[in-house]
């Protein structure tokens, strides 16, 4: 039975769930809706690492590695599409930063 946080009288504190919230929980958590998440989050960071970079083109003069980043991002859910690989780009280190180096920007 998955656990679900509960506050109670101001304290939190964890319960199993119910059986109709299990029933629930499961339906909204089959694996295929599990990979759907993961790839609506990569996109997320994707438009985000994408917006960051906007002025680089908005300025006028932008470097081929800084293109190349770009078009990178932009390939991501054609060169990245199995649950496996999901899990690489949405991987992060111990203070919660993003590890796969697609993330990365170029230094140029």
């Amino acid at each position: 039975m998955t656990k679900v946080d509960e506050w109670k009288n101001n304290v939190l504190t964890e319960r199993d769930m119910t059986t109709s919230e299990q029933s629930e929980w499961d339906s909204h958590n089959t694996p295929e809706a599990i990979t759907a998440k993961k790839l609506g989050w990569i996109k997320d960071i994707r438009l985000e690492k994408l917006q960051e970079t906007d002025w680089w083109v908005l300025r006028g003069s932008i470097t081929d590695a800084q293109t190349t980043y770009r078009q990178a991002l932009r390939d991501i859910p054609q060169d990245y599409t199995t649950e496996d690989e999901y899990d690489l780009l949405l991987a992060r280190d111990s203070d919660g930063n993003l590890t796969h180096s697609i993330w990365t920007q170029p230094t140029e």
